[in-house]
């Protein structure tokens, strides 16, 4: 009787832990039109970063995404770089952020050579504002550590592993997203041409 009691009361645990993190397929993104509040972030470097302020200088795109050890995400931010020259030209500023801490903005910003700017999401607190952020199955989560070497504990300082849908916003000066890209499908990211198409 009390390992019956142990075993029921071990699996309403476990039960109640897996619902603290919503699953991939419970996220739906910040939808277009809504307001973006204002966060602050340390970038590559260790330094402060205001939403509010780089807002005020034009639109911004940012670009969310899993960590240095995801090669879609190491594609897609390459490409970015590849027309970083494009998006300026009409003002806009790339932010690409991660739940990883900033030595790992670090690597990612060495592996696709991009010179925007990379931002921390610590405690995932922008992703779930966003509502992309996600817990992985335990399975998928220990094939990406041990087959990808993603240190998904280490590299965020945050125990539940969770991560972001790999979603693209576009933030216009007024705050309000004025497109997006979110798919729970990590493999399908933004392209350049639909953000320029989507730009004033």
């Amino acid at each position: 009787m009390k390992t019956l009691i142990l075993l029921l009361t071990f699996g309403m645990s476990s039960l109640w832990a897996q619902g603290q993190h919503k699953s991939v397929l419970e996220t739906a993104g910040l939808p277009v039109g809504a307001q973006v509040a204002s966060f602050s972030a340390l970038n590559q470097l260790g330094e402060e970063v205001i939403l509010a302020e780089e807002i005020a200088q034009g639109p911004v795109l940012l670009v969310f995404y899993r960590g240095q050890w995801c090669p879609y995400c190491n594609r897609h931010l390459s490409d970015l770089q590849d027309s970083l020259a494009l998006l300026q030209a009409k003002g806009v500023r790339v932010f690409a952020i991660s739940p990883e801490k900033p030595e790992f903005l670090q690597k990612m910003q060495e592996k696709t050579k991009a010179t925007f700017t990379f931002l921390w999401d610590e405690g995932h607190a922008i992703g779930k504002a966003f509502d992309v952020t996600h817990q992985p199955e335990q399975a998928t989560r220990k094939k990406y550590n041990a087959l990808l070497r993603a240190r998904l504990a280490e590299a965020s300082g945050d125990q539940s592993e969770q991560l972001p849908v790999p979603a693209t916003y576009l933030i216009g000066t007024d705050g309000t997203v004025l497109w997006r890209h979110f798919d729970q499908d990590y493999r399908l990211r933004s392209s350049v041409a639909a953000i320029l198409s989507h730009l004033p």
